[in-house]
């Protein structure tokens, strides 16, 4: 994560970045990781906040559109998954595609089984530890999973919403573990612009559809 502040015309404007990735170099030639940086003045003050509580953490920021753990992350991703079960038992398409390295949360995994039984068509790839089983009959049967290992080591975090067919692309540093989500300061950031949409999910698409290196978890 990083922000710069600049001062244009009189007013300060922030110039963004959110990656799911550390400022490594050598994990950089070694891993496959998203960067998004960005003039969004909405994303930038809320980058700003991220900052601020790291200086000041006995103040509890109002992020706007980002969701920050330790504060908003659990809330807002389970928000998103129970949206999806909403859709699924009102009769319309339920989907979501989460990307990430682990899937071990406790109350995630509950909740993933849950969208599940609604019907909530869910697509998994998880690179490393995954405590959901999925394709279990009246458990998961609507959930399938993948891992790819490959020669970089894949570590974006991504996370689709099908949202009645407005998806909502999340793009950060979180995974889908208890201190990542309660115990960390880690950023997911809302991507908004339809072309990098298209480019996250021609890549996802890509992955789900591996028939050499992609294993499925069972």
């Amino acid at each position: 994560l990083f922000s710069i502040e600049r001062r244009e015309a009189g007013e300060i404007r922030y110039y963004s970045h959110i990656g799911t990735g550390n400022f490594n170099e050598k994990t950089a030639r070694l891993y496959t990781d998203f960067s998004l940086l960005t003039f969004d003045q909405e994303i930038g003050r809320d980058v700003a906040a991220v900052f601020d509580f790291l200086k000041f953490n006995y103040r509890l920021p109002n992020y706007r559109t980002l969701l920050v753990s330790p504060h908003s992350s659990r809330p807002g991703l389970v928000e998103r998954i129970d949206r999806e079960i909403e859709h699924a038992r009102g009769g319309y398409r339920a989907m979501m595609t989460l990307k990430c390295n682990n899937l071990v949360d406790r109350q995630l995994t509950l909740k993933l089984y849950e969208a599940s039984q609604a019907g909530v068509q869910i697509r998994l790839i998880v690179r490393g530890m995954c405590s959901l089983l999925p394709g279990v009959d009246g458990v998961s049967e609507n959930i399938q999973a993948i891992s790819i290992i490959d020669r970089y080591l894949e570590h974006p975090r991504v996370y689709v919403f099908h949202n009645k067919g407005e998806p909502e692309y999340l793009l950060g540093s979180a995974d889908l573990m208890t201190r990542n989500i309660d115990y960390r300061v880690e950023v997911l950031c809302p991507i908004k612009d339809p072309l990098i949409q298209q480019q996250l999910q021609d890549i996802l698409d890509q992955q789900w559809h591996d028939n050499t290196k992609a294993r499925v978890l069972d």
